[in-house]
């Protein structure tokens, strides 16, 4: 049994944090910059209010903490500065694990809103190029396969439209050709994978990749054709276009992130566009397939694949 910190417990959080407590073998604490509402609690967790831009006050909270889970958001953390003083306070308590908020993919050349990430990833390298003083994990699971669903299916992870296929519609984007590839975990793998690895008693890999599956959008087109038994239209867009900004589509879902639910209907519909169009971008470039150190690390783990998940909540539905 460790204690672990999970640090801003947004929706992606709060899942794993259920899967960590449901295992009854941890203490976890939750570090938060306001007081919890009621419903943000995982029962079984002990909620702190932190200020993440104060060292000492940090350290202080995370005094006997085996494993540091950091779900900073990164468009409110433009600097890393919150980061960076959590890994600081990490290593000033005797800390021995450290995820960074990462939880997506490894490169974002095209989601400039998650360059934060990197400057994390940097201070980590550089608070240990003399020698380790704080191990940690890139956990990158990709995609969440649960986006695939049209309503909410999860305790507290929304759907979140960010994928270039619409199953209710029957209808798809593809940057270019359907053979960009991309990856999907459901967020209960992920879950229980974190789960796993606080236990694991080898070095966490520096990057953390966990594959669910890896699929082209061909595939992933047969795979709604075939569970919606109807054709899908397919648009394939001009990455030119898309290069230079133009939004070439029919179509662009709104985005319903939290970090940009605050913008009034003509930006955030700005934004949704410039951000599919990053995403599209980062599909036709392969920026959306993660690595998969985890998966080989626990050879013996069955993953949920897509056609899996989407028959499950598909099948039957108008």
């Amino acid at each position: 049994m460790v204690k672990i910190a999970v640090a801003a417990p947004g929706q992606v959080a709060r899942e794993i944090t259920e899967v960590l407590v449901a295992t009854g073998k941890h203490e976890v604490i939750t570090l938060a910059r306001r007081d919890l509402v009621p419903e943000e609690i995982v029962e079984g967790t002990t909620p702190l209010k932190v200020d993440f831009h104060n060292k000492d006050d940090l350290a202080k909270a995370l005094r006997g903490v085996h494993t540091v889970l950091s779900f900073v958001v990164a468009q409110n953390d433009p600097e890393a500065t919150a980061q960076k003083t959590l890994i600081d306070a990490s290593i000033a308590a005797g800390v021995k694990r450290f995820a960074p908020s990462e939880w997506f993919v490894a490169r974002f050349t095209h989601l400039k809103w998650n360059d934060s990430k990197l400057l994390a990833r940097d201070y980590l390298e550089e608070v240990n190029k003399n020698g380790k003083v704080l191990e940690y994990c890139l956990f990158q699971p990709g995609l969440f396969t649960d986006y695939h669903a049209n309503e909410n299916i999860n305790k507290h992870l929304k759907t979140n439209d960010f994928l270039p296929i619409d199953f209710a519609n029957r209808r798809l984007l593809a940057p270019g050709s359907l053979e960009p590839r991309f990856t999907a975990t459901t967020i209960q793998d992920v879950g229980n994978i974190v789960a796993k690895a606080i236990e694991y008693e080898g070095e966490w890999p520096k990057i953390g990749g966990i594959a669910g599956e890896t699929l082209s959008l061909a595939q992933e087109l047969a795979i709604g054709e075939k569970i919606r038994g109807k054709k899908f239209d397919v648009e394939l867009l001009d990455l030119d276009s898309l290069r230079r900004g133009e939004w070439n589509g029919s179509w662009v879902k709104p985005l319903d992130h939290p970090s940009v639910q605050h913008l009034d209907e003509e930006t955030r519909a700005a934004f949704s566009r410039a951000a599919f169009s990053g995403f599209l971008l980062a599909l036709a470039e392969g920026d959306m397939v993660v690595s998969d150190e985890w998966n080989r690390i626990f050879p013996d783990y069955k993953f949920t694949g897509v056609e899996e998940f989407v028959s499950n909540f598909w099948v039957g539905r108008p």
